[in-house]
């Protein structure tokens, strides 16, 4: 096992083009770290370079004590998992998970008995003499991890291995591939443009846009405290919501954010969270809140200070949930890149459009909202996140807010 460092990594192609700047990341020992982001951010670069399928322009790439930056693929001691099954059609099961060993001329009772234990982590001993035509798809990841498991690589890089398997079987194989790295312990590098995925199986999550590093944290950090707006609204299905809104502090000393002609009141104990606060009052900020924040008035009451009056564009009935749908009669976020860019991303501009805000609520299956109907919505605010309209940076603390007005 080992540990992977990139300090101040980046990549410029002959072009000109810039996929990744200045990347610092550490991976510990055994650690599953998810890179995850929309298509084109630059985190299947970051992980070609470290398996040495791009050169690094800047920077420096080490596996456990070795500078990796100008050593060829085969002698980095990683193993790459790809978005395709890249198995011998021709082979058998047993035969593709011993090619590597084949090649480097491992006896063969050694050999048998390091695909066969393979075989027996990953479930697929009873089609070790099948031809992978015989196989799902899930199984057929299954042999390509197994190719990477027998070579005992100090690292394993995967690159969106589940992207080609059907829904069903893309979270039976997620849980297959955390039980497996658990038991395996290897340090781990997981590309994806899944955020759920992400979620899900990370250690640690490190979230990108256009080639920079936005955040890294655990997965529950990223939901519960997103270091921007652009955090803030891809982690998360579905997304948070954002309303232009202005800070307000009145004469108790208590706040509010003025949304429109409503309000909705800040506790005192969230003012005490994002000290920060005190330096936007009177000030126009992002407030944010999550969908499963959000719930129907007529069930959950919400008194003053707590709701909105919104009108129900469309109802999703789950079962186990109601995706509401609304607006809020106010002009939506604009002018900020996060904001534009989450919008591309996710494609869900189809309310925002009409010039009002658009929100997902997650509501109770027994609310009775109806579509095409307007609907007072309870939202909880002890849940508030506050965004800079200007940075897009979260506002929590002092030093957030000295860094803020540096770049004002």
């Amino acid at each position: 096992m080992s540990t992977l460092t990139l300090s101040s990594v980046g990549k410029v192609y002959d072009d000109g083009t810039r996929a990744v700047t200045d990347l610092n990341i550490d991976v510990g020992d055994g650690e599953l770290l998810v890179f995850v982001g929309p298509s084109g951010c630059g985190k299947t670069t970051a992980l070609r370079m470290v398996a040495g399928l791009e050169t690094v322009t800047e920077g420096e790439i080490r596996i456990g004590d070795r500078v990796v930056n100008d050593i060829p693929p085969r002698d980095r001691d990683v193993a790459m998992v790809f978005q395709s099954y890249a198995l011998y059609p021709h082979l058998s099961v047993r035969e593709n998970i011993g090619f590597g060993l084949t090649l480097r001329k491992v006896p063969k009772v050694e050999m048998r008995k390091q695909v066969e234990e393979a075989a027996r982590v990953l479930g697929l001993s009873d089609y070790l003499d099948r031809k992978p035509r015989n196989l799902s798809g899930g199984q057929r990841q299954r042999v390509a991890m197994g190719r990477a498991i027998v070579r005992h690589p100090q690292a394993f890089l995967m690159d969106e291995p589940l992207s080609n398997l059907d829904a069903k079987l893309r979270v039976q194989t997620r849980a297959e591939i955390a039980r497996i790295q658990r038991d395996l312990n290897v340090t781990t590098i997981y590309v994806t443009h899944d955020q759920v995925e992400a979620m899900t199986l990370g250690h640690r999550v490190a979230v990108m846009k256009k080639g920079m590093l936005q955040q890294i944290a655990p997965p529950q950090e990223l939901y519960d405290r997103p270091s921007n707006l652009f955090v803030a609204g891809f982690i998360g299905s579905p997304a948070m919501n954002f309303l232009a809104s202005t800070l307000e502090k009145d004469d108790s000393g208590s706040y509010r954010v003025n949304v429109g002609a409503e309000s909705l009141g800040v506790p005192p104990d969230v003012v005490a969270a994002h000290p920060a606060l005190a330096g936007y009052a009177g000030k126009s900020v992002i407030t944010g809140f999550r969908p499963e924040d959000m719930a129907d008035a007529s069930l959950a009451p919400g008194g003053v200070g707590r709701t909105l009056h919104c009108f129900a564009e469309l109802v999703e009935p789950l079962g186990s949930d109601l995706m509401v749908h609304l607006t809020v009669d106010i002009p939506p976020v604009q002018g900020n890149e996060d904001v534009v860019e989450l919008a591309k991303e996710s494609g869900d501009t189809m309310f925002a459009r009409a010039g009002k805000a658009a929100l997902v609520a997650r509501f109770n299956p027994r609310s009775p909202v109806k579509e095409q109907e307007a609907v007072l919505v309870t939202i909880d605010t002890q849940r508030l996140h506050f965004f800079d309209p200007h940075t897009g940076l979260a506002i929590r603390d002092e030093q957030k807010l000295e860094r803020q007005e540096d770049k004002q």
